[in-house]
């Protein structure tokens, strides 16, 4: 029979560990709740403008910006990977990092790699193990990332771009779909020509090609600029790229509080569960070492008399 004080500090143990799950639990959504409420404030933004830049690139004008054309031939890739500082969230970074490994062995067959931006902890000691060189890394984003700082890397990744020492610019990250799914994809953010019209706005212009009136998709085909369709462009397509950019790491920091949720859950619940059997195999323990003692105190008076 198992010694009963090793079962009692096992299962005080144990118990210590739940308290600890279930406070990291409760903080997790409590954040999740304030990531989820900024992600949402800039999700409407983000179509918006990405749609006003289609718009602009449908217009029939005849000035373009650099951002909205695509290279001739792909030689260099540059991606960045959007992980967390801290682990205890499950799958999420594991999946992101391979994702975006999987990717650059794809580039890697068809052109170089380019440079390789990381961001968390996780992700750049996950990359460093697997022998990926990193040109830069960056471990201030939190829950709460900030637009400034991601406005910064934006502005590099475009100067690379319209220089032409970059091809392509890829991101990983996990992207969130809904609170009960989130997926870890490779977006290519630049060039431009590659964005997706969001569905109702496709609808919307299937509709209209198809010859029904649908309100407001007239507004495609007359644009009026003012100062110019330059000016504008020159503002608004980077705007765009910073936008979407900051959406990825919108998108990441709620998907990450949500699988240190998940996570933290089922680890208060595996642990309450072992507790249980804990408490079981230590009741049965003290209760036959309670036996035995009776037993050596009958077998004494008996021995006595």
């Amino acid at each position: 029979m198992a010694n009963i004080r090793q079962l009692d500090k096992r299962r005080k143990s144990v118990r210590n560990i739940r308290k600890i799950t279930r406070t990291m639990e409760l903080i997790a959504t409590a954040r999740f709740k304030k990531a989820m409420d900024r992600a949402a404030a800039a999700t409407d933004y983000t179509k918006r403008i990405t749609q006003i830049v289609q718009d602009l690139g449908k217009s029939g004008t005849d000035v373009s910006h650099p951002l909205l054309q695509a290279h001739e031939t792909v030689k260099a890739v540059d991606m960045l990977v959007l992980t967390a500082n801290r682990g205890l969230c499950g799958g999420y970074n594991g999946s992101v990092v391979r994702a975006a490994t999987q990717r650059r062995q794809e580039i890697q067959e068809q052109a170089d790699a380019g440079q390789t931006l990381a961001s968390g902890k996780r992700g750049i000691s996950a990359l460093r193990f697997a022998g990926i060189p990193l040109e830069k890394t960056y471990t201030e984003f939190e829950d709460q990332p900030s637009f400034d700082a991601v406005a910064k890397i934006a502005d590099e990744l475009i100067t690379r771009y319209i220089t032409g020492q970059v091809d392509r610019v890829d991101v990983a990250y996990t992207r969130f779909v809904s609170s009960s799914k989130q997926i870890a994809v490779v977006e290519t953010l630049l060039p431009f020509a590659g964005i997706e019209v969001p569905a109702k706005d496709a609808t919307k212009e299937a509709a209209s090609g198809a010859g029904s009136k649908v309100e407001g998709s007239s507004i495609r085909d007359d644009y009026e600029f003012l100062p110019s369709a330059g000016a504008i462009l020159e503002e608004v397509v980077p705007a765009s790229f910073r936008a979407r950019l900051f959406k990825c790491f919108l998108d990441a920091a709620v998907s990450e509080q949500i699988a240190r949720m998940i996570a933290m859950k089922s680890a208060t619940e595996n642990a309450g569960d072992l507790i249980k059997s804990l408490s079981r195999t230590f009741n049965r323990a003290r209760q036959s070492k309670i036996t035995q003692e009776i037993m050596e105190i009958i077998g004494g008076v008996e021995a006595l008399g």
